[in-house]
């Protein structure tokens, strides 16, 4: 099984990292559904900010289609989600993901193994288009 999680630092700013990284996956057909800036949500219910953190919603539709035909229950995992966050500790601004081969496996469905590996290594690939 994968990792439950992928993650890669970069040098570039958290705004910078967002469009690289939003850029990446458009080339790869994967849209940005939503985008939470995670201090502005801290900030309107009075609380204070953290370090940037941020939240993509990805999809593409065709794969998330393809997935939902098999069964409903990858639903629940959708969409997938990417996170941009300055690390608290060293200050680079981090990029990364839940795993969604790893994800996948909890549908408990084997056929979906192999659309699991294409969108994790699709993803991966993403991310680290947006990190140079």
């Amino acid at each position: 099984m994968a990792s439950a999680t992928y993650a890669v630092t970069t040098d570039k700013s958290i705004e910078s990292a967002i469009e690289a990284l939003t850029d990446a996956l458009s080339r790869r057909q994967f849209s940005v559904l939503w985008h939470l800036d995670m201090n502005e949500k801290l900030i309107q219910k009075g609380l204070e900010p953290e370090p940037p953190f941020h939240v993509l919603e990805v999809c593409s539709a065709p794969r998330a289609k393809e997935a939902l035909r098999t069964t409903q229950i990858v639903g629940y995992f959708l969409p997938c989600k990417l996170v941009v966050y300055q690390d608290r500790e060293t200050g680079k601004t981090t990029l990364g993901l839940p795993d969604p081969e790893a994800l996948l496996t909890l549908a408990g469905h084997s056929s979906l193994d192999g659309l699991a590996r294409e969108i994790t290594a699709i993803l991966h690939e993403a991310v680290e288009e947006a990190r140079q």
